[in-house]
């Protein structure tokens, strides 16, 4: 991830390499240098519970890797199954651009990447989902 430069709001939380770290009372911006750092803004964490969907399970088992929860050579076959089943189901051209670069970014080990393409399909799954429970 080299370049990546996060901006983060006042007491914002983030989670780099394993280590919890509170933004101060102004807007900060940090450059992150380090290629592959494991980067996690804390708001935008999926709790266990709330993994109950299969593209919210699917950014859970990235984020466990960015957390450190989860070893690399463990998740990686199981993001690109699950990418591929999610495929099969978000399969209009802006779902399957995003889920192109979730598995270009999970291949490349840029798994920050991947859950960020991962969450834009977020919204298409909830209205997918309240149409079906009509």
């Amino acid at each position: 991830m080299s370049g990546l430069v996060l901006k983060l709001a006042p007491k914002e939380r983030v989670l780099i390499n394993g280590a919890v770290i509170e933004n101060g009372e102004r807007r900060t911006r940090l450059s992150i240098k380090t290629p592959n750092a494991n980067i996690l803004r804390l708001k935008d964490a999926l709790h266990p519970e709330d993994a109950k969907t299969p593209v919210r399970r699917v950014c859970y088992i990235a984020q466990l890797v960015l957390s450190g929860d989860a070893d690399v050579g463990d998740a990686r076959p199981q993001l690109l199954s699950g990418i591929e089943q999610l495929s099969q189901v978000f399969f209009d051209p802006d779902s399957s651009r995003l889920l192109q670069s979730a598995t270009n970014a999970v291949i490349e080990d840029q798994f920050y990447q991947a859950l960020k393409a991962l969450r834009g399909l977020l919204p298409r799954e909830e209205r997918l989902l309240a149409t079906a429970a009509q």
